[in-house]
């Protein structure tokens, strides 16, 4: 039986007629990513647990198909001859002839080979470990200066006074923009990212539409400054995407605009939220807390306990290609996938007491980086940038407590919250 976030065993409801209920209006065959109630934003994972052990190959009303098992997501992950990431199909309807289509459909995610392992390579070759290992330094400058404004006020919001403004600063130095032009930039990265989700509204797209020509318009603005005064190659990222790979590949301009806000975008949004739902985490589950805090080692451990149990980023996509065949079902060629990655990080198939906190988990292959030749290609700054924002935090402020409600973001693409006021003293 799953355990909820303070232990408790719970299972999903069944009406008369023996359909599961996920929700006070919503069975299993109800079930629809474009239609979710507040409660799903709330806890998925009820209705992930009753989906993939009812429906793990579930039929939404549009066609598509949603799984929810891990053995699953990690075969279409690694087969990309069959499965595509190519979105130029699915996003014509949805964004028609648009920034945001533009944008996405250029961008390193949403592309298959060869122009993802061409574009894949030559940011690979921007973010080093010589690169990110320079960004550290100022890292932890950055960490206890938004401690040190915490500690003078005595309470904070641990999303817009800590976790958002982390990567903001990082993504912000590794592109060399000058802080004071930083300030737009979450703004930006959280309306492109919205547009994403299953059925944003024309406000929605409108907002998105507008931040990609703001930020492709900074962007203009920032590469003629570079080209005119490069930076050092080996730390700056931006000099070295403008410089291509060594075998002479360059980026197109499209491509190098669009990837640098995809740089933005994907190093933002997930990393605030490992940084805020770990942090809440440990306020859900004080007894993983003292440990921690006595073990900092544990940390390593912690941070990837943190990526499995709420993953940042709860859902992908791909396409067949071919006809093939996922589990007991086939699927004729043109099938739109959507890959529940919240869901098969809490699969017991795969990871033992899922709905448990564990901090020491070992081992912990969970998928919320993805896998494949479309894994994260920022996960090892994504996790320096959580180790030392939590361990510092939990040194300063070991006793931090909540002081104020928590608020989630109404996302099923992306988990975390809006805010998270919390008292240090």
């Amino acid at each position: 039986m799953p355990l909820d976030g303070r232990g408790r065993g719970r299972s999903p409801p069944v009406n008369s007629e023996g359909c599961i209920i996920l929700t006070n209006t919503m069975t299993i065959e109800d079930f629809d990513l474009r239609a979710l109630p507040q409660s799903f934003y709330d806890d998925p994972y009820p209705t992930y647990s009753a989906l993939r052990s009812k429906s793990p190959v579930h039929r939404l009303p549009d066609g598509s198909l949603f799984l929810t098992r891990y053995a699953d997501l990690e075969q279409v992950y690694r087969d990309t001859v069959t499965f595509s990431s190519d979105k130029r199909v699915e996003f014509k309807p949805k964004f028609g002839d648009s920034p945001l289509y533009e944008h996405h459909t250029t961008s390193l995610v949403f592309n298959d080979p060869p122009l993802h392992t061409r574009v894949r390579k030559i940011m690979a070759g921007a973010l080093t470990a010589r690169a990110i290992a320079h960004l550290e330094q100022g890292l932890h400058a950055i960490v206890d200066r938004l401690l040190d404004g915490i500690e003078s006020k005595g309470n904070a919001d641990l999303i817009a006074d800590f976790a958002a403004a982390i990567p903001v600063e990082i993504i912000g130095n590794l592109l060399g923009i000058p802080r004071e032009e930083r300030e737009p930039l979450r703004g930006w990265s959280l309306a492109i990212l919205g547009a994403l989700e299953p059925a944003p509204s024309a406000a929605v797209l409108d907002k998105g539409n507008q931040a990609v020509r703001d930020f492709r318009a900074y962007l203009k603005h920032l590469i003629a400054e570079r080209r005119r005064n490069p930076g050092e190659a080996s730390n700056d990222v931006l000099t070295r995407l403008l410089a291509g790979d060594r075998d002479g590949s360059q980026l197109t301009e499209p491509e190098l605009l669009q990837n640098c806000i995809f740089l933005l975008n994907a190093g933002h949004e997930t990393t605030t939220n490992l940084i805020g739902n770990g942090l809440q985490l440990l306020i859900e589950w004080p007894g993983q807390r003292r440990p921690l805090i006595e073990s900092p080692q544990l940390i390593k451990s912690a941070i990837e306990e943190f990526l499995r149990f709420e993953s940042s980023n709860q859902l992908g996509n791909r396409r067949a290609i071919v006809d093939t065949r996922i589990g007991e079902h086939d699927l004729p060629a043109g099938t739109l996938l959507n890959l529940c990655i919240g869901a098969a990080n809490r699969d017991p198939a795969k990871f033992e007491h899922p709905d448990r906190l564990d901090l020491a988990r070992d081992p912990n292959r969970h998928l919320a980086f993805a896998s494949g030749a479309h894994q994260c290609i920022g996960l090892n700054l994504a996790r320096l940038e959580a180790r030392v924002a939590i361990t510092k935090f939990l040194e300063r402020f070991p006793d931090y407590r909540p002081a104020g409600t928590a608020i989630r973001g109404a996302r099923a693409r992306f988990r975390g919250f809006v805010s998270l006021p919390i008292a240090v003293r």
